[in-house]
């Protein structure tokens, strides 16, 4: 796909059209791009290093251009709960550029990465000579709030076990590659990391994913997730509280 390149096996986005894959900069033309494109910076991460945490002063918008980046936050009993992975081509970090305040979760680099860096003292003069911007991104801010909603609501009417296949579901179809068995998700989740994901402890995961496997709907192997049987797992992620 143009725009994109393969470095020593990990996808790598082009950065002007990662600005012009915002939704609050795809009204934009060429030239305006490429105007915008001049106040971006770059910034790099080693794997594991913290990008910020939540209550930093937040002032500066994240585009992945290369590598896989954690967004997620710690509650009061010390449990993580993770609210995405940032892959290529995601932007992190929206909200910094209206209000700067405090950053509202962590966010940690999963393996190297290379970000686009637009910030805050130089999107406002931008933001004024082209108004039709501020209209898209309060789009884009709204749906984010609605997400963040759902997550809210899953975590109080789900069950475990619909939570869990719910997150497998939704990780397959972003990350999964058929086999001949079913669908693997081509990422790599220890029982910790899907426990952050769904809001619950490993040991909880290991007897669900346990139950599963003796049922034949999953697959786990050194932290490899195949689904064998998407449509009960589709059937599960729907089943309400008892």
């Amino acid at each position: 796909m143009a725009g994109e390149a393969q470095n020593g096996g990990r996808l790598r986005i082009d950065r002007r059209r990662l600005l012009a894959s915002v939704s609050i900069f795809s009204s934009l033309s060429d030239a305006e791009l490429d105007k915008l494109l001049e106040v971006t910076s770059t910034r790099r991460l080693a794997e594991g290093e913290i990008l910020f945490r939540k209550g930093d002063a937040g002032r500066q918008l994240y585009g992945v251009v290369e590598g896989r980046l954690r967004i997620y936050a710690t509650g009061p009993d010390g449990k993580e709960m993770v609210f995405h992975i940032a892959d290529p081509g995601d932007v992190i970090g929206e909200i910094a550029l209206l209000d700067s305040n405090p950053r509202s979760a962590n966010v940690v680099a999963l393996e190297d990465a290379e970000l686009l860096t637009l910030d805050r003292r130089d999107f406002l003069p931008f933001l004024d000579r082209h108004p039709r911007v501020a209209i898209l991104l309060a789009e884009l801010l709204a749906a984010r709030v609605r997400r963040l909603s759902e997550l809210a609501e899953d975590s109080i009417l789900l069950a475990l076990r619909a939570r869990l296949a719910k997150r497998l579901l939704v990780l397959s179809r972003s990350y999964g590659v058929d086999t001949g068995e079913g669908r693997r998700i081509d990422l790599k989740l220890p029982q910790q990391a899907l426990g952050e994901m769904v809001g619950t402890s490993r040991e909880s995961i290991n007897k669900q994913l346990r139950d599963w496997t003796q049922r034949g709907l999953v697959r786990f192997d050194r932290g490899t997730v195949t689904l064998l049987d998407e449509k009960a797992l589709d059937a599960l992620a729907h089943l309400a509280l008892d």
